[in-house]
């Protein structure tokens, strides 16, 4: 009996070390999908987006502004000396067909023509020419003038101003928009109201 145990141990193989055990690699664990993780990823997409386009419409809008800079800020404003035709192309009464462009009205009577400034002697506004009425009347006050532009109701204090006129060397008519004739209140008549070829009053 004795002499078989050896004989038993040496078919054993010998065991591997406890170091080897720990040192093999683990396989690489799989990830579960996470629905919870993915919805908070779809949801920082859509706010790095609207980021995005918030920075770049404040950006272009500076670039914008930047830009402005470089532009005057000009008005356009209606020419003070033009012309207006030849006297001829002008009737009896009031025409108002240069009262949107040049805010003036071409008038004519047994006098000669002139031209009426289109704004009211009380507060600076627009009258409208009324033919049925034969009277200018402003729609602000209540201010009326005849067809020679002298108030006679409402709050205006005075009549409505006449602008210069020449006849320019083709024979059209010039007016001049910055050089304007008063009523004189003394006289009862406007400054320097002497038909000729120049002034407020034509001769035509």
């Amino acid at each position: 009996m004795p002499s078989n145990q050896p004989m038993a141990d040496e078919n054993k193989e010998p065991a591997a070390p406890a170091s080897a055990a720990a040192l093999q690699p683990r396989p690489p664990r799989q990830k579960e999908p996470n629905p919870g993780k993915t919805a908070d990823t779809l949801g920082d997409k859509g706010r790095r987006r609207f980021v995005f386009h918030s920075m770049a419409a404040f950006i272009t809008l500076l670039l914008v502004c930047f830009a402005r800079f470089f532009f005057p800020r000009t008005l356009f404003e209606p020419k003070t000396r033009f012309t207006i035709g030849y006297p001829g192309d002008y009737g009896f009464g009031v025409d108002t067909k240069w009262q949107q462009k040049f805010r003036i009205w071409v008038c004519r009577n047994a006098s000669g023509l002139f031209v009426i400034y289109a704004r009211c002697t009380h507060l600076g506004c627009t009258p409208d020419w009324k033919p049925a009425e034969n009277k200018f009347k402003c729609p602000c006050h209540g201010s009326g003038f005849d067809s020679e532009g002298m108030n006679y109701e409402g709050p205006a204090p005075k009549p409505m101003l006449r602008c210069h006129l020449e006849i320019d060397p083709t024979g059209q008519i010039l007016v001049d928009t910055l050089n304007l004739y008063d009523f004189d209140t003394g006289t009862k008549q406007f400054k320097d109201l002497q038909p000729g070829t120049s002034g407020p009053l034509l001769v035509v």
